[in-house]
């Protein structure tokens, strides 16, 4: 399948308030060079920086799909996105003097409306497609997602709410044509009982029947009839659509869910991300060397040691200890990160081999070897430094370890274990940041803490 890329004729404006900032927004579309994707701007903060509409800048998914550069934030993409990838919009830039889109009716009939306004302009490079070659499934918490082959992209789903309430199924082949007509008008919704909480925890401020379905008991309460007979359903569908476009490439496979969710959208789109990788994977591993390069003249001073490889931290990918020599500062004998395993948004997990040969055990204790606990804190800091250096305009710092709370150790560490680092950054503004981590072995708490630290320019 050869289409070429597509972009915007001309910029197209609407207003609104977000649905879970509740804060006052203007948001433009604009046309975008070839190859661009789709790029988010904030204009209202210093630099108007832009947010890649890429899965690796997930950083949130509850309740709805959070892109994030740094401390800049962006919250709700999913429905503007599906709009881009129903339409066949491979190239756009989105400017918002806000941090969260204006939601309209709660689904994706305004973005439409712009994008037929603006109209579409054919480019001249052609467009790609990831076509899934094999089918795999995961299942995360009440949700099920299988992938499968198929020559255009397909998505069946099956939602329901708690104890089995509003279940429904549709499926759909995406098209222009089945995007406008099939999916595009179907609105956001929640239970009753979960408004409270919602707003409790600082969401759905924008909120109200003009922009979303609130299903009680039994009952349905709108303000104007459901749009299609399996409304629901059809809008999880268009939130799977703008998650799996966080892809940067249109899809071609049969996708199957029940219960679907940001969460598992998110992590769908990363396994994705992570098979189309592969092949460039390959061809670079079974790749011969590149050609050596004559050695420079020896220079009257050293070069400065280079910074971290740019874009060497991404979520779902996994950290040797190569990499790790070119993120941390650390060596033999203070380095206690041995491999990465999992690095998703604001959380990472890493391991720690602890082998008699460790050098502190001379001393602690010669007849009976345990790991000391402020080794273990350490560790902790270094893994959150990691994840602290995955925001590309943090590569090339040092993180500087400042202070530690909460801090227990539970039970001792002896040579033999895996020492597993689970970190979650909780915090991180203006160069410091506060993280929780806790350190086990074979699955129980060995040690925990919460510590601080400084970045700093090398």
């Amino acid at each position: 399948m050869r289409q070429q890329q597509q972009t915007l004729k001309q910029a197209v404006s609407f207003t609104g308030i977000g649905l879970h900032s509740g804060n006052p927004v203007n948001m433009t579309f604009l046309p975008a060079p070839k190859n661009t994707g789709v790029c988010f701007r904030r204009v209202d903060l210093d630099g108007k920086p832009d947010i890649p509409a890429i899965v690796d800048n997930i950083v949130d998914t509850n309740r709805s799909t959070t892109l994030g550069k740094g401390n800049i934030r962006l919250h709700t993409v999913e429905h503007i996105m599906a709009t881009f990838h129903g339409c066949g919009v491979d190239n756009a830039i989105v400017e918002l003097d806000s941090n969260e889109p204006p939601i309209a009716d709660g689904s994706s009939r305004q973005y439409l409306k712009m994008i037929e306004e603006a109209g579409l302009e054919a480019q001249a490079e052609q467009r790609e497609y990831f076509k899934v070659a094999e089918p795999f499934e995961f299942q995360s918490g009440e949700t099920s997602m299988s992938v499968f082959p198929h020559d255009k992209l397909k998505i069946t789903c099956t939602s329901a709410g708690g104890s089995g309430r509003m279940t429904e199924f549709f499926e759909v082949e995406i098209s222009p044509d089945s995007w406008a007509n099939e999916l595009a008008h179907a609105r956001t919704f929640c239970f009753f009982e979960e408004i409270e909480h919602l707003y409790t925890n600082g969401l759905i401020r924008g909120g109200s029947l003009e922009n979303a379905v609130v299903i009680r008991d039994d009952a349905i309460l709108t303000n104007e009839p459901l749009r299609y007979n399996e409304e629901f359903v059809r809008h999880k569908m268009l939130d799977i659509l703008g998650d799996i476009a966080l892809l940067g490439k249109p899809l071609l496979a049969h996708i199957s869910a029940v219960r679907p969710s940001h969460s598992a959208n998110a992590e769908l789109t990363r396994r994705l991300s992570a098979l189309m990788r592969k092949p460039q994977e390959k061809v670079n591993t079974f790749s011969p060397p590149p050609a050596s390069k004559p050695k420079p003249k020896a220079a009257k001073t050293p070069e400065p040691e280079k910074p971290p490889e740019e874009g060497l931290i991404q979520d779902g990918m996994t950290l040797d200890i190569e990499q790790i020599m070119k993120i941390l500062p650390h060596r033999y004998p203070f380095l206690m990160v041995d491999k990465v395993t999992r690095i998703d948004g604001n959380k990472i997990t890493a391991q720690k081999m602890v082998t008699i040969n460790e050098p502190f055990f001379q001393g602690h204790f010669p007849e009976h070897p345990i790991m000391p606990g402020v080794l273990q804190l350490e560790a902790i800091a270094q893994v959150a430094g990691i994840l602290m250096l995955k925001q590309a305009e943090n590569f090339g710092k040092l993180a500087y370890f400042m202070s530690a709370e909460k801090v227990k150790w539970r039970k001792p560490v002896l040579p033999g274990a895996v020492l597993q680092i689970d970190v979650e950054l909780l915090k991180n503004r203006r160069g410091i940041g506060k993280a929780k981590g806790i350190c086990s072995v074979d699955g129980e708490e060995v040690s925990q803490a919460d510590v601080t630290f400084m970045l700093i320019d090398r």
